[in-house]
């Protein structure tokens, strides 16, 4: 046991300071640009991301200790053999996928993915990522037919919607020296965009030089992002042998301020199915994979001149690799959940994500349920109520059991992560019975699965 704290003691250390390492250095450009008005806020910001810190580590052995033995053994099977993807088309992919990109492939199911273990959570609980809340566009490809182009996208070049292996739900299967934008135009000042990436093949011996590129442009001609007076772009490595540095390079005004390479060995990352976060906030541009924090330039994009989302991909050997995108999400961001809690008394997020038909968290959702508990930390006599929305896929009497439960993991969550005491949190579920969308497609039904924290 001495020797496990010994371990988990300096993991954690190791862990913080890797993770907080870059955002220093963000935060000193940012002091260089940036009004004295905005930097102060996020001082304030910083000092409570700091308080809700230092109470999160004080947790995090008690969290940790139990049943830490088989949380190292579920995550060393995970590194070597094929476990089953969770209901939401995460988990390491199978082996092998038919070229049609359907059948079964070998798989493990002898236990939970790891994502719903008090470890996984507790790694996340410092993920300061925070989806925006007005939905803008959202595509799990649950309406488009397996090998059809899917219908809220365009391209120069060829692509299709598939299954692969076990995993659930469908995968937008993207092909080499082709260009794609998905039907979002008109972005904010503030938002975010979010989807899951999975490769077949990449890492197979052999040479190649496959490539992610995620363009915002001014306009939707394809291939004109080296010639557009305003852009910015970003390159994620996936094979092994390219150079593993993302790739960032922008043009403001027809200008080229920024082009630079950032050291970040991302290929292993980048072959595990990660999830991939975004947010623009003005000219501010951050990008997560999985739980850490890669990119923070506080002056990357041309704030107010990009309206449109594009992708590419580059590098791609003829039938050995393959790239699939899922659950594309772009939100309107910019409200701070815990100014608008205490000053409304409520707020209603679609930010806090489980898995398909259960009450397993999400950990990437962990950034919201943070801010909420940066409220109670502060706010000691608060008491909320927690409720739990569905869609209306299914039983209605399930998904009424299934709110209540989502809305209890969540309250779980804050007691046991965050340790806030747990009379001070009610939960309810109200299932289907209060849509805001329409259930009739996939950017409703998202709208629809939805949190509230209501003050008592």
């Amino acid at each position: 046991m001495n020797n496990l704290n010994r371990f988990l003691t300096i993991a954690t250390t190791v862990f913080c300071l890797f993770a907080f390492a870059p955002c220093a250095q963000g935060q000193f450009l940012k002091k260089l640009g940036k009004v004295a008005e905005r930097a102060a806020e996020r001082t304030v910001e910083r000092r409570v991301d700091k308080e809700a810190t230092e109470k999160t580590d004080q947790g995090l052995d008690d969290i940790l200790e139990p049943g830490s033995k088989e949380n190292d053994k579920s995550e060393e099977k995970g590194k070597t053999g094929n476990p089953v993807p969770n209901e939401d088309g995460r988990g390491t992919p199978p082996n092998d996928v038919p070229e049609n990109g359907t059948g079964k492939s070998s798989t493990n199911t002898s236990g939970s993915s790891e994502s719903d273990s008090p470890k996984s959570l507790s790694i996340y609980s410092k993920f300061d990522f925070v989806p925006g809340d007005d939905l803008i566009f959202f595509d799990d490809f649950s309406n488009d037919f397996v090998g059809d182009f899917p219908s809220q996208w365009d391209t120069n070049g060829n692509g299709e919607v598939v299954s692969v292996g076990d995993s659930s739900g469908k995968w937008f299967e993207m092909k080499s020296s082709s260009s794609y934008y998905p039907n979002v135009a008109d972005l904010p000042v503030d938002y975010t965009i979010e989807f899951d990436l999975l490769t077949q093949g990449i890492d197979k011996p052999g040479t190649g030089s496959a490539k992610l590129f995620i363009n915002l442009t001014s306009d939707n001609v394809y291939g004109k992002s080296h010639t557009d007076k305003n852009a910015i772009r970003v390159s994620l490595p996936l094979y092994k042998l390219s150079p593993r540095d993302i790739e960032v390079w922008n043009q403001i005004n027809g200008e080229n301020t920024i082009s630079n390479n950032i050291t970040s060995d991302l290929v292993k990352v980048m072959r595990q199915q990660p999830h991939i976060s975004m947010a623009v906030n003005g000219q501010r541009f951050r990008l997560w994979i999985n739980e850490t924090k890669y990119l923070d330039l506080p002056s990357l994009v041309p704030a107010d001149m990009l309206d449109h989302l594009r992708f590419d991909v580059v590098g791609l050997r003829d039938q050995q690799d393959r790239v699939f995108i899922k659950n594309l999400k772009v939100a309107g961001g910019g409200v701070d959940l815990r100014r608008k809690l205490m000053a409304e008394g409520k707020v209603s997020t679609n930010a806090i994500l489980f898995d398909s038909g259960s009450a397993t968290l999400q950990p990437s959702s962990m950034g919201v349920i943070r801010q909420i508990y940066q409220v109670l930390q502060q706010e000691t006599a608060m008491k909320l109520k927690i409720v739990g929305h569905t869609d209306a896929d299914g039983d209605p009497t399930n998904n009424v059991d299934l709110s209540k439960k989502r809305a209890e993991a969540v309250k779980n969550t804050l007691i046991s992560v965050y340790q806030i005491s747990g009379d001070r949190l009610q939960t309810d579920g109200k299932g289907e019975s209060e849509p805001i969308g329409d259930n009739a497609n996939a950017n409703g039904k998202a709208q629809n699965r939805r949190v509230e924290f209501i003050k008592l």
